[in-house]
């Protein structure tokens, strides 16, 4: 079994640490760690990828509180949180009563709560519906079942911070299961389908006598009518096989780290003919090296000459829809705040967007030259009081 993560290590905080302390943490790792800082380093790539693992549930208050209860499994996509502690509760009754041994030895006739084994616990909590057909000895066990949706699949994708801002339509190849196509699903090889002998092709049987008459799904066929004496040759009666799918996946324009794009259809095939479920794809943005994204906002530094700060001037500055003219007011100190309406990141809802916003940065003579000094020390003579005049602690 493979170690349990450590979300907390990966972003090297406590677990006791506030929400701005892991974004704190994600953001100054992230810058350290991305793959445009460091160019075909794989080392670099995979911390990344665990420090933005780290983020996306850690981030996420409800995430968090599921992790920290159960670790990576309170996380995973179907995972039933009430069905987890309804079934741990239940295994410490066991352990109470003898760790769930009979007093020959033997496990207890229904020592998991009607469950087989632990893999069927773990198949409800996960969501998983249906069972595979496997063959072996006497045949198929049990019988095939009627139709049943397929479960949700989960893959990742990671893209740049402008492909969140314009959007991005892109082909993946991805594995998935589809249906087997010789046995539809079933898991039983079609040639020795026969009429389930003991409902008699009903689906159910009868468990009661008298005035009043009770029913149940058969266990031998699963309720289908059908039972096979042997499994699906294809798919060896698995009922699916593994193939790999390419796609083309649109990204809408306002995604963000955590966001989900439901692609209908790609996920696991259904039963027995039943439809497949969906495939969603869970987004993690990459740290822009310019701009940082706030909300819907996108902040960058502006610098500026000495004479655009105190003169004015219009500068071009680049947006992620194209360059725009943006007037820089005379007399602007470094730090001043300037808006750029409507530039920022589409509202993934429809609507409008954010805005981009600029701080200025006052960049003085990038070259040593004594007549910059002198002019440098001329500018003095216009002060009417020191910049550092009030600064107390």
């Amino acid at each position: 079994m493979a170690a349990e993560k450590d979300l907390y290590a990966a972003l090297g905080v406590a677990k006791t640490a506030t929400a701005d302390e892991i974004k704190k943490a994600y953001r100054k790792l992230a810058r350290k760690h991305h793959p445009d800082v460091n160019p075909g380093n794989r080392a670099a790539e995979e911390k990344f990828k665990a420090i933005s693992e780290a983020n996306d549930i850690l981030g996420d208050p409800e995430k968090r509180k599921l992790y920290d209860e159960f670790g990576m499994a309170g996380v995973q996509s179907g995972f039933d949180a009430d069905q987890a502690r309804a079934y741990r509760d239940q295994a410490a009754s066991w352990q109470r009563r003898g760790g769930g041994r009979g007093s020959d030895g033997g496990d207890f006739a229904g020592g998991f709560g009607g469950y087989e084994n632990l893999d069927d616990i773990f198949g409800d909590i996960f969501g998983q519906a249906g069972r595979g057909a496997g063959g072996g000895g006497g045949g198929m066990r049990g019988g095939f079942g009627g139709q049943m949706a397929g479960g949700d699949a989960e893959s990742e994708m990671t893209i740049d911070l402008l492909d969140a801002v314009r959007g991005l339509s892109t082909a993946v190849s991805i594995q998935r299961q589809e249906e087997c196509p010789t046995c539809h699903g079933s898991g039983a090889d079609p040639a020795t389908v026969v009429s389930c002998p003991e409902c008699k092709g009903k689906g159910r049987v009868q468990v009661a006598q008298g005035p009043m008459q009770f029913t149940r799904t058969c266990p031998r066929c699963g309720g289908s009518g059908q039972t096979s004496s042997k499994p699906c040759a294809t798919c060896n009666g698995a009922g699916a096989r593994l193939t790999t799918e390419r796609l083309n996946v649109h990204i809408p324009a306002g995604v963000d780290s955590g966001s989900r794009v439901r692609v209908a259809g790609k996920g696991s095939p259904g039963h027995n003919g039943g439809p497949a479920g969906d495939l969603y794809i869970r987004v993690t943005v990459r740290p822009h090296p310019l701009l940082e994204r706030r909300g819907d906002d996108l902040h960058m530094d502006l610098p500026v000459t000495v004479s655009e700060a105190v003169v004015g001037a219009s500068v071009e500055v680049p947006t992620p829809d194209g360059a725009v003219r943006v007037k820089i007011p005379a007399h602007s100190q470094s730090g001043r705040q300037l808006r750029v309406k409507e530039r920022g990141v589409p509202h993934l809802r429809g609507g409008g967007r954010g805005d981009l916003y600029l701080r200025l940065v006052v960049q003085p003579p990038d070259r040593e030259a004594e007549a910059a000094a002198d002019a440098a020390r001329a500018l003095d003579a216009y002060y009417t009081r020191s910049p550092r005049e009030g600064l107390r602690l």
